[in-house]
This record gives structure tokens, C-alpha cells and sequence, in this order.
């Protein structure tokens, strides 16, 4: 299976290289656009911070072509947050892929909102994964709800989860640090 993991300078690519092998898969970890556009399956990672991920992909020419893509991209944590409108970390403009904006947040609660917590999710990326399952954040900003949503969760706030769009889906979370239940969920989004 042909699958690519963006190389953009975000961090956490380890371990989505490692969750993926645990499920049999070898991906390709690139920023050439042509390897890319060739890939089945193109997943958008992200630790890291919102302006200056997003220089890095302008620098590549890779907010140009991540919108364009037609096969299934999955985004993960920033990867989700920069396929959005504009996220108030940086005061930076997004890629325009899923029409919400991202904002930190306003909480008496522990800021990042880091740990298990659970979600509810529906449509094709939560197929056979149990309502209210924990999946992993580490996140100190949140994409808002909208009509993009698939899946919902509550720190303080309710905030989306989980986005899809089109051939685009979006984790707030980390399915490759969520144990079983993530590993379903990557091998949803495979087998689209």
C-alpha cells in the first residue's frame, strides 16, 4: 500500500511511521509533491506550532498542492488545524479545506488539555470503533463545531474532535498513540 506521511518539519512522524508498521503498513515519509500526488493514502501530521508549520509548507509549495489532493488525507492535531480556515495560534491562515477557524482555549481547566478523553464519533472513520471510546489529545487550541464535524469532545468546552469532508478527514487527536481503538481507526481510513 502506497501511503505518504508529509514531511514538513512537524514532529511526530515516528510514531505514526511505527503505528502503521504495527498494522503492516510501510509508509513514505516526503515532501515532493509528485510522490505525493502518486501516494493512495497521504496523512498530514503536526506537533508543533501553527505559524510556523504553515511557512514550512509554503516554503515546499505544499499548501498549494494539499488542497488539490484527490486520494484520501488524513490531518492529525496541527496536521487537522492547519486544513482549517485560520487558527489563532499565530494569527495564521489556514488551508481553507474544512470551513472552521480555530481558537485556544478559555478554560479554568488545564491548558493543554492533554491525556484520554473520550469521543463521539460517526461516519466511515469511526466503523466499528464504540461511541464514547478515549483517544489521546495534547492540544491547547481547538477547531470549532461545524458542519464538517464527525467526531465531538468536551474539555471545558465542545470542540470537533474529528473532521471530514470530501476525500479530507482531520483527528484532533493522536490515533497512532491511541492503542487499539486508533489502530481501528487508521485502518478505516486505509481502507478508504
Amino acid at each position: 500500500m502506497n501511503v505518504v506521511i508529509i514531511d514538513y518539519g512537524a514532529g511526530n512522524i515516528q510514531s505514526i511511521r511505527f503505528a502503521l508498521a504495527r498494522l503492516g503498513i510501510t509508509a513514505t515519509l516526503s515532501d515532493d509533491v509528485a510522490i505525493i500526488k502518486n501516494a493512495l493514502h497521504v496523512i498530514f501530521p503536526g506537533v508543533g506550532e501553527a505559524s510556523s508549520a504553515m511557512e514550512k509548507l509554503r516554503a515546499t509549495g505544499l499548501d498549494k498542492l494539499l488542497p488539490t489532493l484527490t486520494q484520501p488525507v488524513l490531518g492529525i492535531c496541527l496536521g487537522m488545524q492547519l486544513m482549517c480556515n485560520n487558527t489563532a495560534e499565530g494569527k495564521t491562515k489556514g488551508l481553507g479545506i474544512f470551513d472552521t477557524d480555530v481558537v485556544r482555549f478559555e478554560t479554568k481547566l488545564n491548558v493543554p488539555h492533554m491525556g484520554w478523553n473520550t469521543v463521539s464519533g460517526k461516519g466511515v472513520l469511526f466503523q466499528n470503533i464504540d461511541q464514547n471510546s478515549h483517544f489521546y489529545m495534547v492540544h491547547s487550541f481547538y477547531a470549532v463545531p461545524n458542519e464538517d464535524m464527525v467526531g465531538a469532545c468536551t474539555y471545558g468546552v465542545s470542540f470537533a474532535a474529528a473532521l471530514a469532508k470530501d476525500n479530507f478527514f482531520g483527528t484532533q487527536f493522536h490515533p497512532e498513540k491511541s492503542g487499539a481503538v486508533g489502530a481501528s481507526l487508521l485502518q478505516n481510513f486505509l481502507a478508504l
